[in-house]
């Protein structure tokens, strides 16, 4: 399975559907070197959405439909994202409330699966809020970071046993951090 945005950082995804709603935050242009905003027009984005949903339904068994992102959809779209970076990077401002189409469906193995509603943007908003209401029930949801470096950002799934980790790539993003404030102590404590 390949999460298209996600991959172009190097990254491994978050399991399940969460690789959405990663995948979705590292659509912008973010990481060490730059990558370009995959939601910056509509062709971009729709290529995007396309492999995002052959992802979810390789990751997840679950079909869903195809989705046509036009222009209409991009702002809407890139809000969600903002918004989810807010919480995810944990920056404690108070992001919009977000509603999406969800229908909750009874299987034939007994199991209730909800089954997004929508089209375009919706549609997108729909999959990324049924996979952090996953992802939290699993209490996997605070697993997905964004990177510390401001110049990067790149949103990764923390895999470390005590859920510590605060770079993408500790020898991209964090040896430079580390090292710049490991000088400025030294600066500091020799005035």
């Amino acid at each position: 399975m390949t999460w298209l945005a996600t991959a172009r950082y190097g990254l491994s995804p978050a399991p399940g559907g969460l690789g959405f709603v990663q995948d979705l935050l590292n659509t912008r242009s973010a990481g060490r070197p730059r990558q370009p905003d995959l939601l910056a027009d509509a062709t971009s984005a729709q290529g995007w959405a396309d492999g995002a949903l052959a992802a979810w339904t390789e990751g997840t068994g679950q079909d869903v439909p195809a989705v046509v992102v036009g222009e209409g959809d991009l702002d809407p779209l890139r809000d969600l994202r903002v918004d989810l970076q807010a919480h995810v990077a944990g920056s404690g401002a108070r992001a919009p409330e977000h509603q999406a189409g969800v229908v909750l469906h009874l299987g034939p193995d007994g199991r209730v699966r909800p089954e997004p509603r929508g089209s375009g943007w919706r549609a997108l908003a729909s999959l990324a809020l049924i996979a952090i209401a996953e992802a939290q029930s699993a209490d996997t949801w605070r697993r997905l970071k964004t990177c510390r470096n401001p110049r990067c950002e790149a949103a990764f799934f923390d895999r470390s046993r005590n859920n510590s980790g605060t770079w993408h790539d500790v020898r991209v993003c964090g040896n430079p951090a580390n090292l710049r404030a490991y000088r400025e102590r030294q600066r500091s404590g020799n005035n």
